[in-house]
């Protein structure tokens, strides 16, 4: 037993010192050198300046004491104070305002612009008539170049009737003689004696009232500012009524016209309904003893019933204070003979008095106009001839037919 415990002992012994010999030999290896510290870079701060280094340098002249700086005198200290506008809060710049072109022989000045998109007619009428035998194809010739220009079956087979009926008598025909004979038959065509007044007769404590109605795109609103306008070169006082509310920016163009030459615009809120806007332009119109009230309404689809009863609508709320003088369709003279579809379904809704044709330069159909007025049985009382403001123009018979056949 003693043998047993002294063996342990000796493990114990020996277990111990192999031990301290593993420690020992681990301590004996070489760490890596240490990395020397680096002693970071400062850089002093500049010295803040002093109260006063920046000052300039004392002046050499003496100081003035208070009571050697001179004061106002009584007057001056008492006196009523100028007003100084300040730039802020001061009111926009009103817009100059402008002097329309006068309306008498507006479209003579413009016949230039009308000849160059119509002469074909007439120049092409012109050469069949002076053909020396004028036989059936080239009266069918004649036909077709009428019918191209949208003149319209009926009033082109009447034309042509009376054309031969004149040429037969007449014998003879030289170049002045057809001209003649062919302007006087337009002329009876597009009717020469017919009123083409756009009638805005105030009576003595209600304006004139006129109702601009037609499609998207016809240039409706640019028509009625311009109609402003020709109303203001003959001396006449306007209120624009901005009854289309559905088309985006609408009342803004309409008045921006209007404040162009002085005219001020009734306007509701975007959507709103046209009717009571249509109605406060006739009521601010009669307060303020207008001359005339002019109505943009929106823009119809001849298509769209509901669209197009509402149009009724306005026009009987507006006769609730006043009769409506005018009723103008403003047609699209591009669109030729898809415009008189729009114009039958208008008369149906609201009685037409009159028409404006624009783009009236910018198509060589020129025919639409006895068109229209042959469809409708009211005539053509302003034309379109370009995009300046002042290229509305009262329709004059005679100087359309002289642009068509040229001089």
């Amino acid at each position: 037993m003693d043998i047993v415990i002294l063996a342990i002992i000796i493990a114990v012994v020996v277990i111990g010192a192999i031990s301290g010999l593993v420690v020992s030999g681990r301590r004996k290896k070489r760490l890596p050198p240490t990395p020397p510290e680096r002693t970071p870079s400062v850089t002093a701060p500049e010295a803040e300046p002093h109260v006063g280094d920046e000052a300039e340098k004392p002046r050499d002249e003496q100081r003035r004491t208070i009571e050697e700086v001179p004061l106002p005198d009584a007057e001056t200290a008492t006196s009523t104070p100028e007003a100084v506008e300040d730039p802020v809060v001061a009111l926009p710049p009103q817009p100059e305002i402008e002097v329309p072109e006068p309306t008498a022989g507006r479209l003579v000045r413009l016949r230039a612009r009308l000849s160059r998109s119509q002469n074909a007619l007439g120049k092409g009428l012109l050469t069949l008539l002076s053909r020396e035998h004028l036989d059936e194809d080239t009266w069918e010739e004649i036909e077709d170049t009428l019918l191209t220009a949208d003149v319209g079956v009926a009033p082109t087979q009447e034309l042509v009737e009376r054309l031969r009926e004149r040429v037969r008598v007449l014998g003879t025909r030289t170049t002045d003689e057809l001209r003649t004979l062919l302007r006087e038959e337009l002329l009876t065509l597009v009717g020469a004696d017919t009123d083409r007044t756009v009638h805005t007769e105030a009576a003595p404590d209600k304006p004139g009232i006129v109702m601009v109605v037609g499609v998207n795109g016809t240039g409706k609103t640019t028509t009625t500012g311009k109609l402003a306008r020709v109303l203001v070169a003959d001396g006449k006082s306007v209120v624009l009524g901005a009854a289309d509310t559905f088309r985006a920016a609408a009342a803004d163009q309409l008045q921006t016209w209007g404040e162009r030459v002085g005219a001020r615009t009734v306007r509701g809120p975007e959507g709103g309904d046209p009717a009571s806007i249509a109605f406060d332009a006739v009521k601010e119109g009669i307060a303020e003893k207008a001359d005339a009230v002019l109505i943009d309404t929106a823009g119809r689809l001849h298509t769209k019933t509901g669209l197009m009863d509402e149009l009724g609508k306005v026009k009987r709320v507006v006769e609730k204070q006043a009769p409506v003088d005018e009723v103008l369709l403003v047609l699209d003279a591009t669109t030729g003979q898809n415009g008189l579809v729009q114009a039958r379904v208008f008369a149906e809704v609201v009685s037409i008095t009159g028409i404006v044709l624009t783009k009236l330069d910018g198509t060589a159909k020129g025919g639409i106009v006895i068109a229209v007025q042959r469809e409708l049985g009211v005539p053509v009382k302003l034309i379109g001839l370009g995009e300046g403001a002042d290229d509305l123009a009262p329709f004059e018979p005679g100087a359309f037919v002289d642009a068509l056949i040229g001089d």
